[in-house]
């Protein structure tokens, strides 16, 4: 291959396109006329313009194509013997003196062709004949395309079972011999390619090389289709010739390639059968060959056949196919002493698949694919590589996805060694992918050693590393804790002395637990959650511990602690009052507030006025009076809450609602000053949906006669209002109705209300 320039190069195969075309003109006039001296001598000359050295690959294949079609129709005309006159035995010795070799050899194969399907010569002496005269083109691309000639037109010609030209039991034999002697030197006239031209356009060369080199594998191809080639012929025969080849030519392109090929093209049970013989080629190719990637496609395929039945797995237990796997990574490992972190832990994630996949129920297996690992990543001072980084990763990531179950993962002895060697970022980043993987599978964490595993893995996330320098961002932080507060409800076991999660287990526990030297009793409990959101409060994040505090609250609650209990209010006021000064999160926290305190019944009726009284009193210094309204009239559940033991003070509950019902008219005020209109009447609506809830619950001081006029007051309000409150208003009134037509008590006790 020349250094030449592209116009150059366009120009010369048009060059030699226009002679096939005036050489094929003549050539059909010869045809016509049944004129064989003719077809021969301007075929010779068309043929001819194959000879040039002027053209890349890609430029020649043009050319060789515009041949071969003319080739295609001369193949006819041979076939015809009352056209010509001429027998084809006479006929094959005839073309054989055509003047040029080149042309010579391709009409040989022509006539060739012609000659086998009309079975006056026996197949494998004349397919044996045009092989070894091939051997006259030396030139890497003129022979290369020659031999592909032979091969394409020898492929329905060859001697298998059942073809027509079988023979006896050595014609499969011959046909394996034949194909693999016109693959052998087709490879080495394409590796041949790699020295032709000068060495600083070497990357180009190896381009256009790469795109020939479908020309070669289509052997592979061809001997996979092989009817008679059995497993005994493949692994006696096929196989090592095709290795000898591949280990000898020292190209790594040509080992690559034709590595890749025998994995995609034959049978999944003969690599399975053939294992060690093919992993053995491995570490023999040439350092710069890609072999991580045709190993872990030749693990995919087999992982793939694994799954295919039952039976099958049986004979990957008895060639012990990991065994093999995991010996031949290690020896390339050792062998390509230049293979990059990257390449070597991309085995290993290959392998892990192929384990998880084949031998899932096999930890031992999956631990000593990670040991491995851990060893290589030994001899790395640091691990800097971002696509090792992610590799290791995927390789953690594998156990996690395959069992669904993170207590599995905790098993693997060398799960945490690996995650050692991951930078503080990554070692986060894998962290959070262990929470999730809990979480999202619900995996319970039942006893101490586990947990103690898990802490490990996650160490990241809830202690400083030692040579952690990065700088912390605030949402990814918040995140990351966020995590590790929901893993703590993971961590579960029957057993109350296993346990500091459920304080309810513990009710009533207070003397020495089995095992304990301090009894585990809710308040010791009480006391350290305390301290836990004291120092969250300090962070500062008030917010959250004011939600933690009404939390305890509640459970202090359901253990019958009133004390406790209350001391957990009194510091959720305090931290009303000194931390929270946004008016939407007061309004916020003040909801909470109510919300939590209404569901207490722990609570004297002194302890309980005085919480009831700060909370409406906060209540009703928010900032905004829509807020004061709505936090007023939602206090008023302090004052009922349903259940046989409820707090039924219908008085109070009034009260509030009149309260509210101020604080709107006052908004309403206001909002009309500040628009020259009318405000928005939907606090009115709102209290008025509050006035019929109690009322349907029996409060007594909550009369039709009130309902009825505050009707009336909003009726006369609404006008110039926005539709939202008019459509408001009128699901409220539809309601009303509904009611009143529902008959019977309820029917009756709204019947007075007039619409």
């Amino acid at each position: 291959m020349l250094l030449i320039g592209a116009e150059d190069e366009e120009k010369w195969l048009a060059e030699g396109i226009a002679g096939v075309q005036h050489n094929a003109f003549y050539l059909h006039r010869a045809l016509d006329s049944n004129n064989l001296r003719d077809a021969l001598k301007y075929s010779a000359q068309m043929l001819s313009e194959l000879r040039t050295s002027k053209l890349s690959p890609q430029k020649y294949y043009e050319l060789y194509m515009r041949a071969f079609d003319e080739l295609r129709i001369l193949e006819m005309f041979f076939k015809d013997e009352s056209k010509h006159g001429v027998s084809v035995v006479d006929l094959y010795e005839l073309v054989q003196h055509a003047g040029n070799i080149l042309p010579r050899l391709y009409l040989l194969c022509t006539v060739g062709s012609v000659y086998i399907k009309s079975k006056e010569a026996p197949a494998k002496e004349l397919l044996q004949d045009l092989v070894e005269m091939c051997h006259g083109v030396q030139h890497p691309i003129r022979g290369l395309f020659l031999r592909s000639y032979l091969a394409q037109i020898s492929r329905d010609k060859l001697l298998d079972i059942g073809s027509d030209y079988e023979g006896d039991a050595d014609t499969v034999m011959d046909a394996v011999e034949f194909i693999l002697e016109n693959f052998t030197e087709m490879n080495k006239l394409w590796v041949r390619m790699q020295l032709e031209g000068p060495g600083r356009v070497r990357e180009k060369r190896e381009k256009e090389r790469s795109a020939l080199q479908e020309l070669v594998g289509k052997n592979l191809h061809v001997l996979s289709q092989i009817e008679g080639v059995d497993l005994e012929i493949y692994k006696e025969t096929v196989l090592p010739r095709v290795l000898e080849q591949v280990v000898n030519c020292k190209d790594d392109l040509s080992q690559y390639y034709l590595m890749d090929c025998i994995i995609q093209v034959f049978p999944d049970e003969y690599h399975l059968q053939t294992l060690e013989m093919l992993l053995a080629a491995c570490p023999q190719v040439q350092p710069t060959v890609d072999i991580k990637t045709v190993l872990s496609r030749l693990m995919d395929r087999l992982s793939k056949y694994a799954a295919s039945s039952a039976d099958v797995l049986t004979e990957f237990l008895q060639v012990e196919a990991f065994t093999k796997l995991s010996n031949a990574i290690e020896k390339v490992i050792e062998v390509q002493v230049d293979m990059p972190a990257v390449g070597a832990i991309t085995l290993y994630v290959s392998l892990l698949t192929f384990t998880l996949r084949v031998h899932p129920d096999r930890l031992d297996y999956v631990d000593q694919v990670l040991g491995a690992c851990v060893k290589k990543l030994s001899s790395i001072p640091k691990l800097e590589d971002s696509r090792a980084t992610k590799q290791v990763v995927a390789l953690l990531s594998a156990p996690l996805e395959k069992y669904n179950d993170t207590v599995t993962a905790l098993k693997i002895s060398n799960y945490p060694r690996v995650m050692d060697h991951l930078d503080n970022g990554t070692n986060k980043v894998m962290a959070m992918v262990i929470i999730e993987s809990i979480m999202k599978n619900n995996t319970c964490i039942s006893t101490a050693d586990k947990v103690e595993v898990l802490f490990e893995l996650i160490k990241g996330l809830i202690k400083d590393l030692d040579s952690a320098t990065d700088e912390l961002d605030e949402e990814d932080f918040k995140d990351e804790q966020n995590s590790v507060a929901k893993l703590i409800h993971m961590l579960y076991n029957n057993e109350p002395e296993e346990m500091l999660k459920l304080v309810r287990q513990l009710q009533g526990q207070e003397g020495d637990i089995v095992g304990e030297e301090v009894p585990a009793t809710p308040k010791k409990i009480f006391q350290l959650l305390s301290q836990m959101i004291e120092a969250l409060s300090a962070v500062p994040s008030p917010e959250l511990a004011l939600r933690l505090y009404l939390q305890c609250a509640e459970a202090a609650n359901g253990c019958d602690l009133e004390y406790v209990a209350y001391e957990f209010f009194t510091q959720v006021f305090v931290l009303y009052e000194e931390e929270i000064a946004n008016s939407k999160a007061q309004v916020t926290a003040i909801h909470l507030i109510i919300g939590a305190l209404q569901r207490m019944n722990v609570f004297s009726v002194e302890n309980r006025d005085t919480l009831t009284h700060k909370t409406t009193g906060y209540s009703a210094r928010l900032l905004k009076k829509p807020d004061q309204c709505r936090a007023v009239y939602a206090c008023s559940h302090l004052f009922w809450v349903d259940g046989q033991d409820g707090i039924r003070d219908g008085e109070r509950v009034l009260l509030c609602l009149k309260r509210a019902l101020r604080i709107a008219n006052a908004a309403q005020q206001m909002a009309s000053i500040a628009r020259d209109s009318s405000g928005p009447v939907t606090l009115f609506v709102e209290i008025l949906n509050k006035y019929l809830y109690y009322f349907e619950k029996g409060n007594k001081q909550i009369t039709a006669a009130a309902i009825q006029h505050l009707i009336e007051l909003i009726n006369t309000e609404m006008q110039g209002d926005s539709a939202t409150s008019d459509a408001f208003l009128a699901s409220t009134l539809r309601y009303i109705q509904f009611q009143k037509q529902r008959g019977g008590v309820m029917g009756a006790k709204f019947e007075s209300i007039k619409l």
